[in-house]
């Protein structure tokens, strides 16, 4: 059984950091592309930032560009992301997913894209 598990959201302040977890198990995780989405309310799930099998290729949307960054230890199952200079519109539930994909390449930004998915982290920032 496949399980994606988030860990490392709260409620931080304007500026502040925060660091994500995604713990992968039941799959042999290096064959994954891997990406964060997040969702905020009343908004529709967003493509944060994508990584590839082995993490030397990213994608992030423009918005976090420079604040925002993606890794992953293949002998951990586990993929981060550092958040830095936090800002009120990054508060949402963040969510990472996972591709199963033969190359070396990022998967694609829609959510039809990733075969698994986390139960999301909540991630509030406030001003």
């Amino acid at each position: 059984q496949v399980q994606l598990v988030e860990s490392g959201g709260g409620l931080v302040q304007a500026g502040d950091s925060l660091r994500l977890s995604c713990a992968a198990s039941g799959l042999i995780f290096s064959r994954y592309a891997m990406a964060w989405f997040r969702q905020a309310p009343g908004k529709e799930r967003e493509c944060v930032v994508r990584i590839n099998l082995i993490g030397d290729t990213t994608d992030y949307v423009d918005s976090v560009k420079g604040r925002f960054t993606i890794s992953r230890e293949n002998t951990k199952n586990t993929v981060y992301l550092q958040m830095n200079s936090l800002k009120p519109e990054d508060t949402a539930v963040y969510y990472c997913a996972a591709d199963q994909v033969r190359r070396e390449v990022i998967s694609g930004r829609t959510a039809a894209s990733y075969d698994y998915w986390g139960q999301g982290a909540q991630v509030t920032v406030s001003s």
